[in-house]
């Protein structure tokens, strides 16, 4: 923990880069987008990636890039700029201008070839920087029912 007043800073290094699927920055239909995960071939082999084949979804944290710094929110603000939903903080909802402009999404492993991980559903541009690239395992899904509110299933209901 840093000392009072002092933050601490935390750097990150692309692993890849998001290639192909949607050029252009907007919500909603996901679910059919094709794209590439190219690994940086300078830090990465093929091995980087043997075994992740058997598994059908990934999880994949990416980085906001064409998010201003200028237009980050660290308040409360209505989801999409909606004000038929409620004003909520920034870590009650998934807007991509977060503090510090990350993405975490899971979509679906169609194959993975060299250093390409080829997916399906990845909400992520074209030229998007990848953090990293976890395999998603049922047993890290939450145990027991959960909940959320009205507003987010709503929103949600044409994203993918």
């Amino acid at each position: 923990m840093p000392e009072a007043g002092k933050i601490a800073e935390v750097v990150s290094h692309p692993i890849g880069w998001v290639s192909g699927g949607r050029h252009e920055v907007f919500d909603d239909a996901w679910g059919e987008v094709a794209a590439i995960i190219r690994l940086d071939d300078n830090r990465f082999g093929p091995e980087a990636l043997a075994g992740l084949d058997a598994f059908s979804h990934l999880e994949v944290v990416y980085h906001f890039d064409r998010v201003p710094v200028s237009r980050i929110e660290t308040g409360a603000r209505h989801p999409r700029g909606n004000t038929e939903w409620p004003l909520v903080g920034i870590f009650a909802q998934r807007g991509k201008n977060r503090p510090n402009r990350l993405g975490v999404s899971r979509c679906r492993l169609v194959r993975v070839v060299g250093l390409e991980v080829h997916v399906q559903g990845l909400d992520a541009v074209h030229g998007t920087p990848v953090l990293d690239i976890k395999p998603y395992m049922s047993e890290f899904a939450p145990e027991g029912v959960t909940s959320q509110p009205a507003w987010s299933t709503e929103i949600m209901r044409d994203y993918y």
